[in-house]
């Protein structure tokens, strides 16, 4: 049992307990709710505290470093607004499955339930949108709690957690011994499952692989990659996990995502046999619950989550696995290879729809976004860390850009506006030595595009690619196909986005022609400072296949 030590503030404590747990980054907006949090760092070298300019800012940094590293990312607010400003991310958390810890200053305990100043009650406000939120209310606990909050947040399926801090608490001086640190658990195929499976596979015709989720280790991808290729499969991914198979792999088929390619859609429904590993098939990945229809499938289905809630609940499997991802690709990596394989026609095929797919159409326009991100493509390193924000524009970077191991792609499966530019500053801070490039629409930019301040403070430079269409572009496609020609809501006067990014002290330049992109990239990165490259589009160029005047003629003639 480990030993009690000398008295500690319980802000001390719970420093002390994120360092016993392997912390070494947090981020935040400073709170006088948690000052003695505050005080602790300053003597805790060991853990880089970062200063944001957003509480939404700094949770989604939070959230972005979750992604990046598999260990819990740490957030720290302020009470009332501050939470309720943080709150995006915990619910981008729960839906990407990102394990992520949201401390929240709260009001004194003698306070409480008086509607006190900034006074939320935490456990009912995040009870829907977190695995677990609580508040500790005895500075002797603390150890309890924080163990748990990161045993919760990276266990089984990972996800949020959220702890209230009340600011009396935190000053009480106590005698405890710190916890030892967390082990995440995970579950594991049985030998029955993998009988089970390898007999399903072995009466395909047509079968198909899905994989996404969280809890992917380079050593999960890599075997991902090797059960793969030697049984001659075609493996797709669900929205936003373009990085799980390597996409130079002759496996690799494309990505369930929005605007995925026709033809991937077309061989979903074809397959006979569908193997799902570590996805949720939630609404984007089965295009609102249509490519394939709940609750049975027509397809035989085998679904590996590593949640047992997971299993069963939107559509019923017919063999049902729990387990995370590392333990399951390990199994099914040490499997005997099938011997050819009667499917190896149809695996070639969908290699070849996807590699169709990477080609872009021809564009007349002095902007040619598809160009650009071919360009890019061939540009980026192998390790590349790519973020993207909510948006129609996600649609190049999605198409046209290669994902491999260890590079990896941060995206809001929860679709929330806002989150690029936050996540490329975490991940320039988790791998400085990496490439970061962010895409953001001119309106998520505007929400926490201040960021750039706290890439300056930091020393962190990502690249921030910023399309700039003046209006919220999503929303506009959409009114045009219901609404054809009837505007509402959806435009946007922007300021000048370059002399923004020089205010903050950081690196801008406009991009208006295609021939112009490939200097003002290298300028960026050569620069050494975040930069910011404003993408001056044709409004009318709404997603890599269409138009907004070629969806309003056709909305027209309905």
């Amino acid at each position: 049992m480990p030993a009690t030590r000398p008295a500690r503030s319980g802000g001390q404590i719970l420093v002390d307990a994120l360092r016993v747990h392997g912390a070494d980054l947090a981020f935040c907006v400073a709170g006088e709710s948690y000052l003695e949090v505050l005080d602790a760092f300053v003597d805790t070298p060991g853990i880089r505290l970062v200063t944001c300019r957003h509480e939404g800012g700094a949770a989604n940094m939070a959230e972005a470093a979750g992604k990046l590293t598999g260990r819990p990312g740490i957030c720290f607010v302020t009470r009332g607004p501050g939470a309720c400003n943080a709150s995006i991310a915990v619910h981008t958390a729960m839906q990407d499955s990102t394990p992520m810890i949201l401390f929240v200053g709260q009001v004194a305990r003698d306070q409480a339930e008086r509607e006190a100043f900034q006074e939320i009650d935490y456990r009912r406000m995040f009870g829907s949108v977190a695995k677990w939120a609580a508040q500790i209310d005895d500075a002797r606990r603390i150890p309890e709690f924080v163990a748990r909050a990161f045993a919760t947040a990276t266990s089984g399926r990972p996800g949020p957690v959220v702890l209230a801090l009340p600011e009396d608490m935190l000053r009480d001086r106590v005698e405890v011994p710190d916890t030892a640190p967390y082990a995440a658990v995970q579950g594991h195929p049985g030998p029955a499952e993998l009988d089970r499976l390898a007999a399903l596979l072995a009466g395909a015709e047509r079968p198909l692989v899905l994989v996404g989720g969280s809890g992917w280790t380079d050593a999960a991808c890599a075997d991902l990659r090797r059960w793969a290729e030697a049984n001659r499969l075609p493996v797709c991914c669900s929205f936003r996990r373009q990085d799980v198979m390597a996409n130079d792999s002759p496996s690799y088929a494309g990505d369930l995502g929005t605007g995925p390619n026709p033809k991937l859609l077309q061989r979903v429904r074809e397959a006979d046999l569908l193997v799902v590993i570590g996805a949720r098939l939630g609404e984007m990945t089965t295009q609102g619950y249509e490519l394939v229809e709940p609750p049975e499938l027509t397809q035989t289905l085998v679904h590996i989550h590593a949640s047992a809630e997971e299993l069963g609940r939107v559509y019923r499997p017919d063999l049902p696995i729990q387990a995370g991802p590392a333990a399951a690709l390990a199994a099914l990596a040490a499997l005997p290879a099938a011997a050819a394989p009667r499917w190896d026609g149809w695996s070639r095929a969908c290699r070849d729809d996807y590699l169709a797919w990477l080609e872009p159409q021809p564009y007349a326009g002095d902007l040619d976004l598809g160009r650009v991100f071919t360009w890019l493509r061939d540009r980026l390193p192998a390790d590349a860390v790519v973020t993207v924000d909510a948006g129609n524009f996600s649609g190049w970077s999605h198409r046209f850009l290669s994902y491999r191991r260890p590079g990896r792609q941060l995206g809001p499966t929860s679709g929330a506006m806002g989150y690029a530019v936050p996540a490329a500053v975490a991940a320039k801070l988790v791998h400085p030595d990496r490439i970061v490039l962010a895409n953001v629409g001119d309106g998520g930019f505007l929400m926490t595009g201040q960021e750039i301040a706290t890439a300056v403070q930091s020393g962190a430079a990502p690249v921030i690619l910023v399309f700039n269409n003046g209006m919220y572009g999503t929303i506009r496609m959409h009114q045009e196909r219901r609404y054809p020609g009837r505007v509402s809501a959806t435009a946007l006067s922007n300021p000048d986005f370059v002399r923004l990014a020089e205010s903050y002290g950081a690196f801008g330049v406009a991009v208006s022609r295609t021939e112009e992109f490939a200097p003002a990239f290298e300028a960026a990165v050569a620069s050494g400072r975040p930069a910011l490259i404003e993408l001056r589009m044709d409004p009318d160029v709404i997603t890599t296949r269409t138009t907004l005047s070629a969806i309003r003629e056709a909305a027209s003639k309905r």
